[in-house]
């Protein structure tokens, strides 16, 4: 049975709701994530949570973030 992990995301250039819908949409498509909740902070650095039932590679949650036009600038795992 699968644990599931915590990986917080430091996000930037998110502004609307219409941004924390792209960055969950593309990070719902990244392998393991299981659930995505962004505390938005426009014009600042938003907050990403990011729930896992498997490893999931810094590279393609900053390749999913990039893909909805946004930029990592921090991850942080509770492993």
């Amino acid at each position: 049975m699968a644990i599931d992990r915590t990986v917080e995301l430091s996000v930037t250039g998110m502004t609307c709701s219409h941004c924390v819908a792209s960055v969950t949409e593309e990070l719902k498509e990244v392998p393991g994530v299981q659930n995505v909740d962004v505390i938005l902070n426009s014009g600042g650095t938003s907050k990403v949570t990011v729930v896992t039932d498997q490893g999931v590679n810094d590279d393609d949650l900053r390749a999913a973030v990039s893909e909805a036009g946004y930029d990592l600038v921090g991850v942080a795992r509770d492993f």
